[in-house]
């Protein structure tokens, strides 16, 4: 079993969970209003039962994708994000490790995005990243509060702290 020498949880940032809080509130909102002033007819609880159909659908989405996980060991650097979405990656595969910012220009959005220069990015806000380039493959872009630690570790130049940890 390989040693885990860096771990880090990457939660969604608040551009994602203030849409996710507003769309769902416009819908609760919404419902609330039609039952109470309104008399409903059939048609109105069809429309209402796709209406929250959606928002479930929305929180599925919000809570599958609400952070990324980054983990490295000896070995190899793994990033998960959501059920389906995992990368991994061996450390000899890796030609250059380098602290970039995820910005709305480059990728158009937050989440599973492909940027301009042709790298493929996990991104949870629009922020410190780290981009790593691979001997063979696009590029690949995540999300990390400490892209210098992590570039650090990638390179194999790590801190004492980190070797101790």
């Amino acid at each position: 079993m390989e040693t885990i020498r860096y771990s880090e949880w990457v939660p969604a940032g608040a551009l994602v969970k203030g849409l996710m809080v507003m769309v769902s509130a416009i819908i609760v909102f919404t419902t609330v209003v039609l039952f109470l002033w309104e008399s409903l007819s059939g048609d109105d609880i069809y429309g209402l039962a796709i209406g929250w159909g959606i928002l479930a659908f929305i929180l599925f989405l919000f809570w599958n994708y609400r952070g990324l996980q980054i983990q490295i060991d000896n070995s190899k650097l793994f990033v998960k994000y959501g059920l389906f979405n995992h990368k991994t990656f061996l450390l000899g595969e890796m030609a250059s490790c380098e602290s970039i910012r995820a910005s709305f220009g480059r990728y158009l959005g937050v989440g599973i995005r492909y940027g301009f220069d042709g790298s493929l990015a996990y991104t949870t806000s629009f922020g410190e990243a780290v981009k790593i380039v691979l001997k063979k493959g696009r590029p690949f872009v995540f999300s990390s509060h400490k892209p210098e630690e992590i570039c650090q570790i990638l390179r194999g130049t790590s801190s004492s702290s980190q070797k101790n940890a």
